[in-house]
C-alpha cells in the first residue's frame, strides 16, 4: 500500500538534502560556534550560511535571525521578551481569538502576571476586523500578536494592512507575527509590512523538528526569556543546534526555490482537491473560506460523523490527514478555531484538516478523494446501523 500524506501543516517529510546537510553537519562541524578556534570559526560561518538563507526568504538581513527550539519557543520568546522589556511603557497586549496555543496560552499567563490582554473575534471567514483593531490599539499598548496563516483553516490575515494600522495609531507598538504555516507558502515582506518580530518552524519547511527561527528587526528590544553565555547577540543563550540549524538553512534554499518557481502549484492542488470533493461528496462542508485561505490548507466537515473515525479509517487505507492542531489533537474538546469561526458542533466534531505541500502530487489528491468517498460512505452505512 503506498502512502499518501497530507497533514504537511502538522509536520513535512525531510528532505535528502536536508538529511545530507545535516549528516554533514554533524560529521564535519563538531566545533562549538563560541571557540576561538578554527573548529568553531568554522561552526560559527555555517550558523552564519543558515542565517542568511533564511533571512532570503524573508528578504531580512542575516543578523536579524535568531534560532530557536522551534515555533513554540518563537512564539513565547516573542511575546513574553516585548511584554516584560517594555511593561514599563504598557501591559495592554492585543492577539486574536484563533491564535496557536504557543501564543494563546502565553497571553494566559501574562494575564496572571497583571497585564490586560484583548483577544480579537474573528468572522466566518476567520478573519479579524481591520477597523476593529484600529479601535483597540491605545497608548499603553506595547504589543499586538496576529498569526499570518491559521494552522487548522487556513485563513490569510491581512498583515500589510494590519501592520499600517498599527504603526500609524502607536508607531510603538510592536508587531508579531506567527508565521509557521505562511513561510515558504506565501510570500512574506516584514520591512515592507510593519513586522517587527515573526516567528518560524523548520519542521514545517522539510527540515529537522526542534529547529525555528525568529525575526528580530534592528532596534527591537526583548527581554531574554533563556540566561547563560549569551549566545546571538545576547537573545537566546544556550549552544546552538547547529546541525539543526544547517538542516533549516538547507530547507530554506528549497522552499525558496519552490516559492519563486512554483508560486500557484499549492493552489492548483487546492483547486483540485476541491472540485474534487464537490463532486464525489456533496454533503462536505468547506469550515473557513476558500476565496481568503492558504493554498495548502482545507478543513472539511461532514456534519454528524466523528472526525477522529475518518482519520483512522483513511489511515487504514494508507492516507494520513488530521483532525485539526497536532499540538493539541489528543484534547476531545472541539476546536476553538472552529467555534470562534461559528462551525457548528455537528459539523466541527466530524472536520478532517488536508494539508499539502510541494512534494504532494496531482495523482495523491485524486487517489485521496475516490478513498475518501468510499471511506465516508462506509462510515455513513456503519452509523445507521
Amino acid at each position: 500500500m503506498e502512502m499518501i500524506y497530507l497533514d504537511n501543516a502538522a509536520t513535512t517529510p525531510v528532505l535528502d538534502e536536508v538529511v545530507e546537510a545535516v549528516a554533514d553537519c554533524l560529521r564535519n562541524y563538531f566545533g562549538n560556534p563560541s571557540s576561538l578556534h578554527r573548529l568553531g570559526i568554522r561552526s560559527e560561518k555555517l550558523i552564519k550560511e543558515a542565517a542568511d538563507s533564511v533571512g532570503a526568504v524573508l528578504h531580512v538581513d542575516a543578523d536579524e535571525i535568531i534560532f530557536t527550539s522551534g515555533g513554540t519557543e518563537a512564539n513565547n520568546m516573542a511575546i513574553l521578551g516585548t511584554a516584560l522589556a517594555r511593561q514599563r511603557t504598557g501591559r495592554h497586549l492585543i492577539t486574536t481569538a484563533i491564535e496557536h496555543p504557543s501564543v494563546l496560552r502565553v497571553f494566559d499567563h501574562l494575564k496572571s502576571q497583571s497585564f490586560e490582554v484583548t483577544y480579537l473575534p474573528v468572522d466566518k471567514s476567520g478573519l479579524i476586523s481591520p477597523d476593529r483593531l484600529e479601535k483597540e490599539i491605545r497608548p499603553d499598548t506595547t504589543l499586538v500578536s496576529i498569526m499570518h496563516v491559521n494552522n487548522e483553516i487556513g485563513s490569510i490575515q491581512p498583515i500589510e494592512q494590519l501592520g499600517r494600522i498599527i504603526k500609524s495609531i502607536n508607531p510603538n507598538t510592536v508587531f508579531h507575527v506567527d508565521a509557521i504555516q505562511s513561510f515558504g507558502k506565501l510570500g512574506l515582506y516584514p520591512k515592507k509590512w510593519g513586522i517587527d518580530l515573526l516567528s518560524l518552524s523548520g519542521h514545517k519547511i522539510h527540515a529537522p523538528k526542534g529547529i525555528g527561527a525568529l525575526y528580530v528587526k534592528k532596534g527591537v528590544r526583548l527581554q531574554p526569556i533563556l540566561f547563560g553565555g549569551g549566545q546571538q547577540r545576547g537573545y537566546r543563550s544556550g549552544t546552538e543546534n547547529i546541525a539543526g540549524i544547517a538542516g533549516l538553512g538547507a530547507a530554506s534554499k528549497f522552499i525558496r526555490r519552490e516559492l519563486e518557481t512554483k508560486s500557484a502549484y499549492l493552489y492548483d492542488l487546492k483547486n483540485r482537491l476541491v472540485a474534487g470533493l464537490k463532486d464525489a461528496l456533496p454533503q462536505a462542508v468547506i469550515n473557513g473560506s476558500l476565496e481568503s485561505g492558504a493554498p495548502h490548507i482545507v478543513n472539511i466537515g461532514f456534519p454528524g460523523m466523528k472526525g477522529e473515525v475518518l482519520l483512522h479509517a483513511l489511515e487504514d487505507e494508507g492516507v494520513f490527514v488530521s483532525t485539526g492542531s497536532a499540538c493539541s489533537s489528543r484534547d476531545r474538546t472541539v476546536s476553538h478555531v472552529l467555534k470562534a469561526v461559528g462551525v457548528d458542533d455537528r459539523i466541527a466534531g466530524g472536520s478532517i484538516r488536508v494539508s499539502t505541500s510541494y512534494l504532494t502530487t496531482m495523482d495523491e489528491i485524486d487517489a485521496f478523494i475516490s478513498i475518501l468517498a468510499s471511506v465516508v460512505s462506509r462510515v455513513e452505512k456503519y452509523s445507521r446501523r
